[in-house]
């Protein structure tokens, strides 16, 4: 949904791993249609009942590598020998247009849209309650070995080291109080306060 005659604005979830936030950004998306996911751009190809332009921007390794030469992107990266980035004109036009865009970016990726857009971009942080939490978590899931584990853990304590520098904060203890403290600070944003 777009804001008529009014530039839009930048709302940035990050976390570590495990913590929740692609159960809170389904919501977030589902619950407050004034928000557009931002779609990026990636080099991978598409998997089973992902669309074209809704899910990302398949382009091919070539395409991509230009827009980088270009210096097209505010943020990419190399993730299992595929490309992932956002690109400015992108973003540019969507604020320009009056669109409130929602992103899902790391830490570095936070750092870029802060060094580009200043305080039009807003970085909510979501942290787990602890980091033992956050490891009971990730090994109840079950899906990743003890060695990606421990290598999740140390991401996300460099993260947590962090979280401080961002907006706003979310501790997610209870995923219903989280979403609602969530949702609350993405309404306060919108309406500028």
């Amino acid at each position: 949904m777009r804001q008529s005659g009014a530039k839009g604005k930048i709302v940035v979830i990050v976390a570590p791993s495990g913590t929740g936030k692609s159960t809170l950004l389904q919501r977030l998306k589902a619950e407050m249609p004034e928000l557009r996911w931002s779609v990026s751009l990636t080099t991978r190809p598409p998997r089973q009942g992902e669309v074209d332009g809704v899910d990302y921007h398949f382009v091919d390794v070539e395409s991509f590598e230009e827009s980088i030469e270009g210096n097209e992107f505010i943020e990419w990266a190399q993730v299992h020998q595929n490309y992932y980035g956002t690109l400015k004109s992108v973003v540019d036009k969507g604020l320009a247009e009056g669109y409130n865009l929602l992103f899902d970016l790391d830490i570095q990726g936070c750092d870029s849209m802060k060094e580009i857009y200043g305080d039009l971009a807003k970085v909510i942080f979501i942290e787990p309650p602890s980091v033992e939490d956050l490891e009971l978590r990730l090994r109840k899931r079950n899906t990743d070995s003890t060695g990606v584990i421990e290598i999740r853990l140390s991401n996300a304590k460099r993260e947590l080291s962090r979280k401080d520098d961002y907006d706003f904060n979310v501790v997610n203890d209870d995923i219903e109080r989280a979403y609602l403290k969530l949702k609350q600070i993405v309404q306060s944003i919108l309406k500028g306060s």
